[in-house]
C-alpha cells in the first residue's frame, strides 16, 4: 500500500488535516489527520467520505471550444486573443474574472495579478463574496485590517460562546465538536442566536429564535446592557478603542430590553436571561457566520457584534474574541492574496500608496487604481453589456448567485465566456464559448488558510486525468500568450508561494499583520513538508490595532427596517445549508452516503401556516418570489418560526427539476460589503397537486432527462436513483428505461405500475409508479443492482422473510436509519448518546449527527411517557 499523504479537506473554512492513502489509480483511504490543529484526526460526515467523490463521473478531461475537443495550445490562444482583442476595443473593464473560494492560494494569487496588476482593472471577484464579505468589511471598519482575532484554541478556553446565525452542527461539525468537548471539559455555557431551531440549538443552554434582521438590535441592546450594569472596559476604551461622536447616546436610546425584546420578537426574560449570562462571563466567544453575513445590513450586524466586545475588553485575551467561520476551504486565503474586487494584494487597499507600492513589486504596467466590481453589480453589468469578456473559475454562479434566472440571461447574452472547471456540465458551464479542464481535489497542490488564519499545504495524491492542468498553470499560460511571460514565469506552485510571501512582507513596516516574511525564501523542499502554522498568533494581545493611531473603532450601527409581511408575499424565505451536501452537489454529489441524509430538495414550513396553506407533509409545493418559483418536497418543521420557510441551495438543472434556491432571493446587497441578503426574501408557497408519484433506479450514472414535474436524481451505490411525480400519463417514463428483458405488473384499478429491466441476469433499471398507493421502500431494489440472477420476482421490492424499512438515514457514516435507532432505544432502553454509540455506532465516527441522536431520545421518551398514561 502506498503511503499515507498529509493534506487538507476540500470543504468548510475549518480547514481540517486528511491522511490520504491511495489504493488505486482513482481511490483512496481516507483519515483524519492526528496532527493537524484544526481537527486532531476528528472530520464530519464529508470528509470521512470524500474519498467516493475522487471518480472521474462528469469529469472535463480536455479543453473544449463550444462542443468540440480543442488542443490546450488553440484554447489558451483563443482566450487570450479574444481578452486581449476585448480590451483593445472597449477598455481593460471590460472584461472580468469569478473566481472561488476552491481555488489554492496560489491559483487566487496569479489571477488577482494577471487582473489588477497587468490587465489592469479591479474586476476580479469571487463567490467568497457571498458567504463573508460582511465579515471582511466589518473587519476593516472595526480594525482597519480584516484580521480574524481568534482561533480555535479560543474554544477551548472560553466560559461561553455565543453561536449567531450559524447551523454549527451541520455546517462546521467539527467545530462544534470542539465546543461540546469544552463544555464537557469546562462547563462552558452555549447560547445559539438564529430565527430556526436548528440541530444546533439541541443541547444549547438557551436558544433566541430571533425575527430574522434583527441582530443589530439585539447586540446594541446587549451593549446597553452592559454599559448600563458597569460591565463595559472604560481602561481598555480609553487606550486602545476610538469612540465616535454620539456612539453612546445612540446606544441608550430604544436599545433598552423591553424595546430590544419587541423588536427581536422574544420574551423579554429570555433575552435578559442572556444579558445576564453575557454580561457575567468575562471569557466570551461570539462565533458567527453566514446568518449574519448574508444579509443586507450584514456589516453593521458584523460591526455590532464587534463593538460589544471591544466596549467590554473581550478581545485578544484567552477565551475572548468575535469569530467569524467561514464556508469555503480557502476563502481567508483568497482574502490574503486579494482575491476580492474591492481589495488590492495582500491585505491592501486602493489607496494610492498602495497602489504604487503594488506596482512596483510587480513591475506592473497597468495597474487598477480603483475597486472593481462585486458580485451581483459584475453580473448586471455583463447583463447590460459593459464586461464582454467573462471568465469564471471553480464556481456556479448560474445556480449559487441571488436572481439566477437573470444570471444565465448575462451568461448567454455575454460575448465570451470562459469556464475552467472539474466538472464538464454545470449550470454555468453550458453557456461557455470555451471549456477548461481543471485540477480537483486530491489532483491540486499548493496552500490553503482556514477560519483562524492556519495555512496548510493542499498536497496531490493522484494523478491528473485526461490533459486537466492546475488553476495557477492555466491563468498563468494565458498571462504569458497576452504578453507578460517573464512576470508569470512560474513553473510550480513553491515559485507563487515564495512571491505572495515576499509581497506581503514587502515595505510593510508593521502597518500590517498579515506578514509572511520568513516564508519569502523558503526552498521547494521546505515547501512541500510545510506543516500547518498560523500568521497572526494571538491578534490585538497588546491592545494595539493596524490602524493610523493604533487604536480600534467602534461604529455607529443602526437596526434596519423589519419589513412587514406583504399581501403578495406573506411568507420570509430563509436560505442556507444541509449537513451532507456542498453548494451546488458536484463533488458531494457523487457519494451514495452523502446523498441519503436529504435526498431531495426540502422547503421547511411550520405546521400551522402548512395548515392555513392545505399543504401537508410530503407534498409538492411552489415556492414564489418577484424574481422567479421554483418546486420542492414539503417537511413540516416545528423548529421554523411561523411565517418562516427555509429552503436549502444546493440542488442544479442537472440533478433535479426543482429546489433552484438561486432563482428567489432578490439581488439586493449590503452597501458596504456587496453581500447578498439571502435570510430574508418576500415569498409565498403554494401547494401543486400531481396524479401519481414513483421512483425509478437505474444501473450507472449516466444521466437521463426525464418527462414529468418532479425528478430528482440522488446517486446511490452502483447507479442512481429518481423520485418522481407529475400530471398525464406516466407510462412516457419507461422511455427512459434501458433495454433488455422486460417484466412488468401493472394494476390498472389502482394506477400502479412496475417495470423492470433485466440484462444478462442483473437489473438494470426498475420504474414504480402509483396513483393511490403506497411505494416500497427503495433500499433492497437498489441493493439488487450488485446482484446476479436476479428474476421477474424483483417486481415484489423485497426479498424473502420479513425486511423492515431501516427509516431515513440519520447516521451516514454507518449507514443507520431513523427507524433502526428508534427500534434501539425501545429495546435496549437507552438512556443517552453515548449509549446509542455503544449499541449500534450510530454518532461514534464524525459526531454530526449526535444532535439528531439526542432530539430522537428526547421524542422517543415523550413518546414512551404519553404511551403509559
Amino acid at each position: 500500500m502506498a503511503e499515507p499523504i498529509r493534506t487538507t479537506c476540500a470543504y468548510c473554512g475549518v480547514g481540517c488535516g486528511i491522511s490520504a492513502t491511495p489504493t488505486g489509480p482513482r481511490s483512496v483511504v481516507i483519515k483524519g489527520d492526528e496532527a493537524h490543529p484544526a481537527n486532531a484526526g476528528r472530520l464530519c460526515s464529508k470528509g470521512t467520505h470524500l474519498g467516493e467523490t475522487v471518480g472521474l463521473t462528469g469529469r472535463l478531461l480536455h479543453p473544449m471550444v463550444g462542443s468540440k475537443r480543442a488542443s490546450w495550445d488553440k484554447a489558451l490562444d483563443l482566450v487570450a486573443k479574444k481578452f486581449r482583442e476585448t480590451i483593445e476595443r472597449h477598455g481593460p473593464d471590460s472584461v472580468a474574472f469569478y473566481v472561488s473560494g476552491q481555488l489554492l492560494t496560489e491559483d487566487y494569487y496569479v489571477a488577482n495579478k494577471l487582473m489588477k496588476g497587468f490587465i489592469g482593472s479591479g474586476n476580479i471577484d469571487t463567490n467568497s463574496r457571498l458567504c463573508m464579505s460582511s465579515a471582511v468589511a466589518g473587519h476593516m471598519r472595526a480594525f482597519g485590517e480584516d484580521v480574524v482575532p481568534a482561533s480555535y484554541d479560543d474554544l477551548d478556553e472560553a466560559d461561553l460562546i455565543v453561536l449567531v446565525g450559524s447551523n454549527t452542527a451541520w455546517c462546521h461539525p467539527i467545530v462544534y465538536q470542539r465546543i461540546q468537548a469544552a463544555r464537557a471539559a469546562r462547563g462552558t455555557k452555549l447560547v445559539v442566536i438564529d430565527p430556526r431551531r436548528t440541530e444546533t440549538c439541541e443541547d444549547a443552554d438557551l436558544h433566541l429564535a430571533v425575527k430574522p434582521g434583527t441582530d443589530v438590535a439585539l447586540m446594541n441592546g446587549l451593549l446597553a446592557w452592559c454599559a448600563a450594569e458597569g460591565m463595559t472596559d472604560p481602561a481598555f476604551l480609553g487606550d486602545s478603542v476610538r469612540t465616535p461622536d454620539g456612539f453612546w447616546e445612540h446606544i441608550g436610546t430604544g436599545h433598552d430590553l423591553w424595546t430590544t425584546a419587541k423588536t427581536c420578537d422574544i420574551a423579554p426574560a429570555l433575552l435578559e436571561q442572556f444579558f445576564r449570562l453575557f454580561a457575567a462571563t468575562p471569557r466570551t466567544v461570539t462565533l458567527f457566520s453566514q446568518g449574519i453575513n448574508q444579509s443586507i445590513r450584514g456589516t453593521d450586524q458584523v460591526n455590532a457584534i464587534i463593538n460589544v466586545h471591544l466596549a467590554t475588553g473581550r478581545i485578544g485575551k484567552p477565551g475572548a474574541a468575535p469569530f467569524s467561520i467561514t464556508g469555503q476551504p480557502n476563502a481567508m486565503g483568497g482574502r490574503e492574496v486579494g482575491g476580492l474586487a474591492t481589495t488590492l494584494a495582500a491585505h491592501m487597499d486602493f489607496a494610492p500608496e498602495n497602489v504604487a507600492r503594488v506596482g512596483r513589486f510587480w513591475a506592473a504596467p497597468t495597474m487598477a487604481t480603483k475597486p472593481g466590481l462585486k458580485a451581483v453589480d459584475l453580473f448586471r453589468a455583463i447583463g447590460e453589456g459593459r464586461i464582454k469578456a467573462l471568465w469564471v473559475m471553480a464556481t456556479n454562479p448560474a445556480v449559487s448567485l441571488p436572481d439566477a434566472g437573470r444570471v444565465r440571461d448575462a451568461l448567454e447574452a455575454c460575448p465570451f465566456v470562459v469556464v475552467s472547471d472539474v466538472i464538464a456540465d454545470t449550470d454555468t458551464s453550458v453557456h461557455a464559448d470555451v471549456r477548461l479542464p481543471a485540477a480537483g481535489w486530491g489532483e491540486k497542490d499548493g496552500t490553503v488558510t482556514n477560519s483562524d488564519r492556519t495555512i496548510s499545504r493542499q498536497r496531490p495524491f493522484l494523478a491528473l486525468p485526461g490533459e486537466a492542468k492546475p488553476d495557477w498553470w492555466i491563468v498563468t499560460e494565458v498571462a504569458r500568450r497576452m504578453g507578460w511571460r517573464n512576470a508569470f514565469a512560474y513553473d510550480r506552485p513553491a515559485d507563487i508561494w515564495r512571491e505572495h510571501a515576499r509581497l506581503t512582507a514587502y515595505q510593510n513596516d508593521g502597518a500590517r499583520l498579515l506578514n509572511l516574511r520568513r516564508h519569502a525564501t523558503i526552498g521547494n523542499d521546505a515547501y512541500e513538508a510545510m506543516a500547518p502554522f498560523r500568521w497572526g498568533d494571538t491578534p490585538f494581545a497588546d491592545g494595539r490595532f493596524p490602524t493610523p493611531d493604533g487604536k480600534a473603532r467602534l461604529v455607529l450601527t443602526k437596526q434596519m427596517e423589519v419589513q412587514a409581511p406583504l399581501k403578495d408575499w406573506p411568507m420570509t424565505l430563509n436560505t442556507g445549508r444541509y449537513r451532507d451536501q456542498w453548494h451546488t452537489m458536484t463533488r458531494t454529489g457523487l457519494s451514495p452516503k452523502l446523498a441519503r441524509h436529504r435526498e431531495e430538495p426540502l422547503v421547511e414550513i411550520h405546521p400551522r401556516d402548512a395548515v392555513a396553506l392545505g399543504i401537508g407533509e410530503g407534498d409538492l409545493a411552489r415556492v414564489q418570489t418577484a424574481q422567479g418559483s421554483s418546486l420542492f418536497r414539503v417537511m413540516l418543521s416545528e423548529g421554523q418560526r411561523v411565517g418562516e420557510i427555509f429552503t436549502p441551495i444546493h440542488w442544479t438543472d442537472q440533478v433535479s427539476s426543482g429546489g433552484r434556491t438561486g432563482l428567489l432571493p432578490r439581488p439586493l446587497v449590503d452597501p458596504h460589503s456587496g453581500q447578498p441578503g439571502f435570510k430574508s426574501t418576500p415569498a409565498s408557497v403554494e401547494r401543486v397537486a400531481t396524479e401519481w408519484k414513483g421512483f425509478l433506479i437505474l444501473r450507472g450514472q449516466e444521466p437521463v432527462q426525464l418527462p414529468c414535474l418532479w425528478a430528482t436524481k440522488i446517486s446511490v451505490p452502483g447507479g442512481a436513483l429518481y423520485e418522481v411525480a407529475g400530471n398525464g400519463d406516466a407510462a412516457r417514463l419507461e422511455a427512459c428505461l434501458p433495454k433488455g428483458e422486460r417484466v412488468e405488473a401493472i394494476d390498472q384499478t389502482r394506477g400502479t405500475r412496475r417495470v423492470a429491466i433485466i440484462r444478462e441476469g442483473k437489473l438494470a433499471g426498475v420504474l414504480f409508479i402509483t396513483r393511490t398507493g403506497l411505494l416500497p421502500s427503495r433500499d433492497w431494489l437498489i441493493a439488487q443492482l450488485s446482484v446476479e440472477g436476479v428474476g421477474a420476482s424483483v417486481l415484489a421490492a423485497r426479498g424473502p422473510g420479513s425486511q423492515p424499512d431501516r427509516g431515513a438515514v440519520v447516521c451516514v457514516c454507518f449507514d443507520i436509519g431513523l427507524n433502526q435507532i428508534v427500534a434501539a432505544i425501545r429495546q435496549q432502553q437507552l438512556v443517552d448518546v453515548p449509549a446509542i454509540g455503544k449499541a449500534i455506532g450510530a454518532g461514534t465516527n464524525c459526531g454530526s449527527c449526535r444532535p439528531a441522536l439526542a432530539n430522537l431520545l428526547k421524542e422517543t421518551r415523550q413518546e414512551t411517557l404519553h404511551a403509559a398514561e
